[in-house]
Order: structure tokens, then sequence, then C-alpha cells
């Protein structure tokens, strides 16, 4: 074992450095077709009015005010995309659709439930006011009026909104494209048969689904070898078409963790280890033409948590995204939560409604090495350093994962 030689950050600095030093991604403009799920990389603005033109909100005729309470000739029609051809003179009427135009002359559109037909005349209703049951031009928008802000993730809704205003096309930011390997002679491939002092790989296959959700396309790299010079080639080789490495495992101080000496020769280390439970060995480096590395620890719970504090926020800021952070909610602590003396802790909890109250139950042990206290878990549970116990029943604030 060696000493190391990095300082003890506090994860709120280190998660400062590391959004620090994090670029924001470059823009390709893509097809409505291939937007869902990407990041608006500047604002959609309106060019148009919405609706261009008077549309009926419901089936029925249009008329004029004036005409209230007469019997009035149809002379036509207006369906959607097939519009009445002309204005609409005094005393009659047009029969209209969901969706038509409301022809010029025409001030209102009177339900079809609230008239009376026989033949080709139609009795409408006393009352009638002007710029009933109809969309009147620019209800929706007006032009230059911004309908989608940059930093926006498009999804059905979104979409949709760029297509009512005729964006066939949106600029987006780029996806990160992510190497990932993990690190260790005692990893075998999930599915092989280890041997004695081997355990199957994990951590690759569980980031590789966090990637995929903060929005990252992601190279597997596989195991690498406890052993300088192949991970280096590995590595060297994988960043000529990644703007991001992370790996698990290889960051602590053993003789055989290479990946932090690795990262130093390659870059600038600017995290070598945080003030966080789990997560104390989690490393960040810049790298030559703008590439980032994040080392994050072996330990299964270790690995996923560093992953929510410090790389999902980063991938998410590489994409433009206006916030960076997963959604917070005050909870109510259903137990004792006992903190660590000198590093921040994240536990993890699962949440049940209580009246108006989230309450917040802890997952059982909290040890790094076991994933099962993050399997089920919405939400971690911020506890600062220290000797002060955060008493059942404190109300606190904490990280969403998942709501139950």
């Amino acid at each position: 074992m060696r000493v190391s030689s990095y300082p003890l950050v506090d994860a709120e600095i280190a998660a400062a450095l590391v959004l620090e030093h994090t670029p924001v991604l470059g823009v390709e403009s893509v097809a409505l077709a291939e937007a869902f799920g990407r990041v608006l990389a500047s604002d959609i603005v309106a060019t148009a009015s919405l609706p261009e033109f008077p549309s009926s909100a419901v089936d029925g005729y249009a008329v004029r005010a004036q005409d209230a309470g007469k019997t009035l000739r149809v002379i036509g029609e207006s369906a959607a995309g097939r519009p009445f051809e002309g204005a609409l003179p005094p005393g009659v009427a047009a029969r209209i659709l969901t969706g038509g135009v409301v022809p010029d002359g025409a001030d209102c559109v009177v339900m079809m439930e609230e008239v009376s037909v026989a033949g080709d005349t139609v009795t409408v209703p006393l009352g009638l006011r002007p710029g009933s049951n109809f969309h009147k031009v620019g209800d929706d928008l007006r032009p230059g009026v911004r309908v989608l802000a940059a930093g926006t993730q498009l999804g059905a809704a979104e979409i949709g909104i760029a297509a009512a205003t005729n964006h066939a096309t949106v600029d987006v930011r780029h996806r990160p494209r992510v190497a990932l390997m993990s690190t260790g002679d005692e990893l075998v491939e999930v599915g092989k048969t280890p041997r004695k002092g081997q355990i199957p790989d994990s951590n690759r296959w569980a980031l590789l689904a966090a990637l995929r959700e903060a929005g990252a396309e992601v190279h597997l790299l596989g195991i690498a070898p406890d052993e300088p010079d192949p991970l280096r080639r590995l590595v060297v080789d994988a960043l000529s078409d990644a703007d991001a490495l992370v790996t698990s495992g290889g960051v602590s101080v053993g003789t055989h963790d290479l990946v932090k000496p690795l990262l130093e020769s390659l870059g600038t280390v600017h995290v070598g280890r945080v003030k966080l439970k789990p997560g104390k060995p989690f490393t960040f480096a810049t790298l030559d033409g703008g590439k980032v590395a994040f080392g994050l620890p072996g330990f299964p719970v270790s690995s996923l948590v560093t992953f929510e504090v410090f790389v999902r926020p980063a991938l998410r800021r590489m994409q433009g995204f206006a916030e960076l952070q997963r959604p917070t909610l005050p909870v109510r602590l259903g137990y004792d939560a006992r903190p660590t003396a000198d590093r921040t802790e994240y536990q993890r909890v699962t949440l049940r409604r209580e009246g108006a109250e989230l309450v917040a139950e802890t997952t059982g042990s909290q040890s790094s090495s076991r994933l099962m206290s993050l399997a089920g878990a919405h939400a971690l549970v911020r506890v600062p350093a220290g000797e002060k116990v955060l008493s059942k029943g404190s109300v606190v604030e904490a990280m969403i994962l998942s709501l139950p």
C-alpha cells in the first residue's frame, strides 16, 4: 500500500471542480424523428402565429352573431383542410367541422347541439356572442415568442411543439461519447465461472445502464489488465474517439491501483480523494483535447453513488442541460441517520407517503459493497459530516432517484 498524495476534498468542492472543468459539447442539427431525448442547443422561436387562421373549436355552424334567433340557409361547409370559399353574407350559415377555417364574415360558431336543422336551413338560438367557439389567430402563439428554451430536453410534447411551429429539424448538443472500462484481475466476465478470488464484473453493467440513462453513447472496453503498459494502450486508443473515460476500480492506493498514475501521465488530476461516504477514492481528471476522465471506486455502491453525485451532472453539462442535478424533495426521516465523523455520507432510502409527507426509511446496511442497499432505493439522503445524529422525525432534503 502507498500513502495517497492527494488531499481529501470536500464533496461540494469536488462537485464544483468537476463541473468547472467539464466542457459543453458541440452542436448538430437533427430531424425531429431523431430528436427524442436530445437537448436543445438554441431557443426555438415561433415564426408565425398559431393558429394562423381562425379555426373552429367544435362541430357546428359558422354564423354572424347579429343573426341570433333566426332560421338561416346553409350555403356550404368548412372542414379541416377544405375551407369555405369566399365570405359569408348576412342571413346565411356555413356548416363547420372542428379545425375548419371560420369563413370571412362569420364572427361566431354555434355548436351542433344548440341548433335545429330542417332540410337546408338551420335555426340558431338567441344570445349569440361574437368570438365564441373558435380559436382566434395567435391565440396560442405570436411570431417572435420563444416556445422552447435552450437546455430543454425534447420529450413528446416538446417535439410536438417544434412540429407545430414548423421546425423540421432542431439544433441539439452532441451526446457525450463515453469509454467505459472496469479494472482488476479479480474480475471475470458475467456468465463465466469465477476462479478462487474472482468475482463477476457487476460495475460495468450497472454503470452502462446509468450512463445510457444520462444520455451518453457508450463504448465498452471490457476488463482492463492490472498492468501499466496494456492499460495505457487501451485507454489511449479509446480516447481517440471518446469525450470522456469512466473507469471503476483501480483508484485506491494499492500497488495494483494504476488508474490515478495513468491519468496523471495523460492530463491533470483535479480531484484524487473526496470526503464522501461511500466514494472516498473518486478521481477526476482533464485530458488533452478537452476530454475528461472519472475514476470511480471499485465497490459497487461507491461506484454508483459517485456516479450520481459527480458524473451524471457532468454528462448533463456536456449535453447543455439547463438543470444539471436530480430533483430534491423534503422528506421526514423514519430512522436515526448516524453521520460519519469526517465525511459527507449519502444514505440510501426508500420513500413512503404519510399524509402530505414523504417518509424515508433506510435500506438496511449501508456498506459500500452491498449493492442491495441501492436496489429499490428511491432517494439518497445527504448526512453532513460530524457527530450530530439526524434523529427520526427530522426533515431533510433527499436526492430523488425514482418515486414509489
